[in-house]
C-alpha cells in the first residue's frame, strides 16, 4: 500500500556500553555490547518520529522493536509482503505510539524522495531515520567487472543517500535536531574477491557519510553509518558489530541524547547478513 493509504495504529532488549579506542594515526572505533534488558530505557525517545527503510524479517526486527518498545512513532518501509511481516507489524503496533507500514519497494513511481517527503508529512517531521541496506552473497557473486561493481554500489547506496538528503533537509528547515543512520550489512567475505568488493562499497559509504555529515553539520543534523568489514584477517582493526541487536543498540544510542556528539562516523559490522544469504 502507498503511504497515503496506509493505516495508522495507536497504541529492552537492546542496551549497550559505548567505548572509544582512538590513536594518533588510527580511526575511531566504537563497540556496542548488549547487556540485560531494560538497562537503557531512553525515555526521551517516547513519541520520537522515527522512519525505518529496508526492513525485512531477517534485518531490522530488533531495531524496530527497540524503538516501538520505547513508544516511538514509526513509519516503516519494506519490500516484503508476507504473513510474517503482517505479524511483525501487529507486534510493533502493540507497543509503538503509532505505526505505518509501507510495503512497497522503491521504484520509479514510489521513489525514495517521494517516500521521505510523505513520511515527514505524516509524522509532522522526522527525528530519526535508519536506512537498512542488505548485500547478499548472490549479489557479490554476480558482479565481475569494475562497471558491474560500481553499478552494485550505486544500486545499494543511491536510495539511502536520496532519503538521507530529503530527511536532513526537512530537519534543517524545521530547525529540528535529528540523526540519520545508514546501515549496510553483508555476509563476512569468504575470498579476497569478496573482500575487495566490500572494501570498495565501504569506501564509497565512508565518502558519502563524510560528505553528508559536513553538509548538514551546521544544522544539528547528525549522519553516521554502519558498513561491512571488508576483511576478517586483521583481528586488531578495532571493535566490530557482529549481530543485528548490536546495530539496534547503536541506533538507539545515536537517537538518544547520549549520541548527540557523534556524526560522520562509519562503524564496522561483520557478517550480520549471513542468515539471509
Amino acid at each position: 500500500m502507498s503511504l497515503g493509504e496506509s493505516a495508522w495504529y495507536r497504541s529492552g532488549r537492546v542496551a549497550h556500553f559505548l567505548r572509544r579506542n582512538s590513536g594518533a594515526c588510527s580511526p575511531m572505533y566504537m563497540s556496542v555490547i548488549a547487556v540485560e534488558s531494560g538497562a537503557e530505557t531512553y525515555p526521551e525517545l517516547a513519541g520520537a518520529r522515527v522512519v525505518v527503510t529496508g526492513l525485512s524479517i531477517i534485518l531490522g526486527v530488533d531495531l524496530a522493536r527497540g524503538f516501538a518498545d520505547r513508544k516511538a512513532r514509526l513509519v516503516i518501509q519494506t519490500a516484503e509482503r508476507s504473513p510474517e511481516m503482517v505479524e511483525l507489524t501487529a507486534l510493533l503496533a502493540s507497543s509503538a505510539s503509532e505505526i505505518a507500514l509501507i510495503d512497497v519497494p522503491f521504484s520509479a513511481t514510489e521513489t525514495p524522495t517521494h517516500f521521505a517527503q510523505h513520511a515527514a508529512k505524516n509524522l509532522g517531521g522526522i527525528d530519526t531515520m535508519i536506512n537498512l541496506v542488505s548485500v547478499t552473497q548472490t549479489e557479490l557473486n554476480a558482479v565481475d567487472t569494475l562497471d558491474e561493481i560500481e553499478d552494485l554500489i550505486v544500486a545499494k547506496l543511491g536510495p539511502a543517500r536520496e532519503v538521507t538528503e530529503v530527511a536532513a533537509n526537512r530537519m534543517a528547515l524545521t530547525w529540528s535536531e535529528g540523526t540519520i543512520l545508514n546501515a549496510v550489512v553483508a555476509p563476512a567475505p569468504q575470498t579476497a574477491r569478496d573482500a575487495a568488493i566490500l572494501g570498495m562499497l565501504r569506501q564509497a559509504l565512508a565518502a558519502m557519510t563524510a560528505d553528508l555529515a559536513r553538509r548538514w553539520s551546521g544544522d544539528v543534523v547528525r549522519v553516521n553509518a554502519v558498513g561491512p568489514k571488508a576483511t576478517t584477517l586483521d583481528t586488531m582493526s578495532g571493535a566490530c558489530l557482529t549481530s543485528e541487536p548490536d546495530i539496534a543498540a547503536l541506533a538507539l544510542y545515536l537517537a538518544s541524547r547520549k549520541g548527540r556528539t557523534l556524526t560522520g562516523h562509519v562503524f564496522d559490522a561483520e557478517g550480520v547478513a549471513r542468515r539471509g544469504c
